[in-house]
């Protein structure tokens, strides 16, 4: 058969396989993110009938989701909420870094992979997944609650880190210079510090570029700026989900409300397809060896970040619900982990590292989005109202 007829039909039994799903999670009144990696792990290396005409399709596609997702998240909120939060969430940050790369950093060193590998792992069980806790928030239709902003604030310090972090361990990676890690460093930060400069001083400016009445002129310059802001600042080992969502911030007043508008059916697609590609990416045989490993860090790590939300949650004066909905939401990994064992494999660390991290990231996604929906669940909300009453009762007696 005609290659380009290949890629038309197994991009589009994909397509259709996730139309059918999200279907199927509707009805059982669940994310659909599951099912979607579940699907593409089923389609993957090692799975019954694996993908091969259309990878650079999904792979692209991937990208172009988790961009849409922060670009769309950033849409949300403006520049002076985005700085009012970080400076409320500079400590919990802190907190958030401290509980969650230890787990990663001593599993590695009591696997014997060695200091550097330790380094790889904790940024791996640190980070979590913008694009996966975006499409969270979307659908358990959370994007408008008070604790949304404290979780964004967290996302988007761990996402800021990453320009120290990536630049760094590239350099103990490929034993690169002290100057040169320097530098890197320095350009990461500057990139950064330039696009936040222009979302806050010229966001109106911005604005009006990209402003029409026109749906598809709208569309069309809104997705270019982000793209074209996601690839400079991936070019500057900055992070593309951090220059989406700093576009995103940027635009503000009709241009935004309209932007989303008009995005929210292209973010839907592309969204799906980062689900599936990290599920058609996995190769399954690899992961069996640390099945066991990979679901007690999954059990430590979600547990950490519960904690971390919970934490920054009360410290912006969240009550309790929206504190246990901060927890919950921050659980899954994604995108950058797995960028950080690609990274520590190809320098020669231990391939095991790679299967260990491709297991928990799955792990986290599949049941992260699960457990979100705890703090919505009629029990947990009794529960939650008895120690808030509990609670006053004792404040009252003291």
């Amino acid at each position: 058969m005609d290659h380009g007829a290949l890629v038309l039909i197994e991009i589009g039994a994909l397509i259709l396989g996730i139309g059918l799903l999200s279907r199927l999670a509707a009805w059982m009144g669940i994310s659909p993110i599951p099912l979607i990696l579940l699907g593409g792990l089923a389609f993957g290396e090692g799975g019954l009938i694996p993908f091969s005409a259309g990878e650079e399709f999904i792979e692209i596609g991937a990208e172009i989701g988790v961009i849409l997702l922060l670009l769309m998240l950033g849409l949300e909120y403006t520049a002076q909420e985005l700085v009012g939060n970080l400076k409320g969430s500079r400590t919990a940050g802190l907190i958030d870094m401290v509980l969650n790369a230890a787990p990663g950093a001593l599993i590695a060193l009591l696997l014997g992979w060695g200091p550097v590998a330790a380094v790889a792992m904790g940024g791996i069980t640190w980070v979590s997944s913008s694009g996966v806790i975006a499409k969270v928030l979307q659908d358990l239709g959370r994007l408008t609650n008070r604790e949304t902003p404290v979780v964004l604030s967290i996302l988007v310090i761990e996402d800021f880190a990453m320009a120290f972090y990536l630049p760094v361990l590239t350099a103990l990676l490929i034993g690169t210079s002290l100057v040169t890690g320097t530098i890197s460093v320095v350009i990461a930060l500057l990139s950064v510090v330039v696009i936040l400069y222009i979302a806050l001083r010229h966001g109106r400016f911005v604005s009006r570029l990209v402003w029409s009445k026109e749906a598809d002129v709208l569309l069309l310059s809104v997705l270019g700026l982000g793209l074209l802001v996601s690839g400079l600042a991936a070019g500057a080992n900055v992070s593309s989900a951090v220059g989406a969502f700093l576009v995103g911030i940027a635009i503000s007043g009709p241009a935004a409300k309209h932007a989303q508008r008009v995005l929210t059916p292209l973010r839907d697609l592309f969204a799906a397809v980062f689900f599936l590609f990290i599920g058609l990416s996995t190769d399954t045989r690899e992961l069996v060896p640390m099945i066991v490993p990979a679901i007690l860090l999954a059990i430590v790590g979600m547990g950490t970040k519960l904690l971390t939300g919970y934490y920054a949650a009360r410290r912006a004066g969240i009550a309790e619900p929206g504190r246990w909905r901060a927890g919950f939401a921050l659980m899954p990994r994604g995108e950058f982990s797995i960028v950080i064992a690609g990274l520590a494999v190809a320098a020669g660390v231990d391939r095991s590292l790679a299967a260990l991290a491709t297991a928990y990231v799955l792990i986290t996604m599949v049941v992260g989005p699960l457990l979100a929906r705890i703090p919505d669940a009629e029990r947990f909300k009794a529960a939650t109202r008895r120690i808030q009453t509990n609670r006053r009762a004792r404040e009252a007696a003291a």
